[in-house]
């Protein structure tokens, strides 16, 4: 392993620190892990808060910022929290409009956000939660985890809040949304721990695995290494097959590179999977491609895509202003 880095152990301190010094208009850390807007959102609007472990930088906390997150709670690498910094935030952004938990599904940050929630509701805290599921798994009886289709939410759900709407139409978005997105995961390469340096895993030179969840936590399905239009093509059919997409439909496409990958190859596989989802008569209206949720030096991508509607459409293209997601 070969990192820019200092002392492990003062990982996640530091490099919120620098995010708070590279971004002062945006953010501010008001304890070390919470990241919150520099400028409070007004109190009659409804919060939007999040959780997670670092080390997938820029997500969750790079999406801090108007028009989005007004905090991020930051754990360890790759690690939850912990419920007493998640219930500080919904201390700080407790108000009459309430909040909404935005939420991933994996084991840690579930169990995480269980507890502050049951400890908020014994201080009146309005609190709803969104639990992000759209990850495709190899059968459809596998619950899929929160993969990086969770920027979505963010973005559509932190507009909503963002013009007043009241917390339960903020959550019928989220939900809305969370229920026709659908994200798969195709690794070549494993990460290392940044803390550690141990691989998360093996995988053979000329191997790839589909359905490989964040962090390769294992469980997916190992193919032969295929090409950038051959596994855009197998990736964007499990997109239609979880979606149920048909000829007509509109849709946001995301290609998000999990730490390795080039703009390149990212580039190469939007173009792929757009033609194929255009010769089904589906139509690729919104895009995106970069780094938005990572996994260190892991190489592959994910493959998000969410079935638009006008609702959904108009409030992707309202304006956020975030460290590093931005909509003019």
């Amino acid at each position: 392993m070969k990192k820019f880095i200092n002392n492990p152990d003062d990982l996640t301190a530091e490099l919120l620190e620098g995010l708070a010094m590279a971004y002062p208009q945006t953010v501010k850390l008001e304890s070390e892990k919470l990241v919150c807007r520099a400028t409070p959102k007004s109190t009659d609007k409804v919060a939007l808060l999040t959780l997670g472990g670092a080390g997938h930088e820029p997500a969750l906390q790079g999406w801090v910022g108007p028009g989005m997150l007004d905090i991020a709670v930051v754990g360890d690498i790759w690690a939850a929290p912990g419920p007493v910094n998640v219930l500080e935030a919904m201390q700080m952004l407790k108000r009459d409009a309430g909040t909404l938990l935005v939420t991933l599904n994996h084991s840690g940050d579930v169990m995480c956000a269980d507890m502050a929630k049951e400890m908020a509701e014994l201080e009146g805290i309005t609190v709803k939660e969104v639990l992000t599921t759209e990850e495709i798994r190899p059968t459809a009886e596998e619950e899929g985890r929160g993969l990086g289709g969770c920027l979505i939410i963010c973005k559509v759900a932190g507009a909503a809040a963002e013009r007043g709407m009241d917390l339960d139409q903020v959550y019928r978005i989220a939900d809305k949304v969370n229920s026709n997105m659908g994200t798969i995961a195709v690794l070549s390469e494993i990460a290392t721990h940044p803390s550690t340096g141990d691989e998360c895993g093996e995988m053979g030179d000329d191997e790839m695995e589909i359905c490989a969840g964040q962090h390769g936590e294992g469980g997916g399905v190992r193919m032969d290494m295929k090409s950038a239009k051959d596994t855009a093509d197998l990736l964007s059919q499990r997109i239609i097959d979880r979606l149920g997409l048909a000829a007509g439909d509109e849709i946001l496409l995301i290609v998000n590179g999990s730490g390795k990958t080039t703009m390149m190859e990212m580039l190469i596989t939007f173009a792929d999977a757009a033609k194929y989802f255009e010769a089904k008569g589906i139509s690729v209206v919104r895009g995106r491609t970069g780094e938005f949720l990572t996994v260190q030096e892991a190489a592959g991508y994910q493959m998000i895509a969410c079935k638009l509607d006008d609702e959904i459409r108009e409030l992707w293209d309202a304006p956020c202003d975030t460290p590093f997601f931005t909509v003019a």
